[in-house]
């Protein structure tokens, strides 16, 4: 009877055993999913940083491009300035 009860017995404890080596590889999963998900925002995080330097550096490329289109136009406008007074002179 003895025998009976140590089998009984032993069963719990390898089913316990199996689903605490379960448990330890699911929280191991997790700890390198973690972790894997701390490196993408950190990765994530620098290209944030480079982007709003890129936009910051495009928002003053915008205003150079209005200043140089404005310059431009004035520009035109004194050539045209310019030629309507050679056309005037009739050499």
């Amino acid at each position: 009877m003895s025998r009976t009860a140590t089998s009984t017995e032993v069963l719990p404890i390898d089913r316990l055993e199996e689903k605490v080596r379960q448990l330890v590889g699911v929280i191991d999963g997790l700890r390198a999913e973690r972790a894997k998900g701390a490196e993408e925002v950190s990765r994530l995080q620098h290209e944030l940083e480079a982007n709003r330097a890129r936009l910051a550096e495009f928002g003053t490329l915008a205003t150079e491009v209005v200043s140089l289109r404005e310059e431009r136009d004035l520009i035109r406008q004194r050539v045209g300035q310019m030629i309507a007074q050679i056309d005037t002179l009739n050499l």
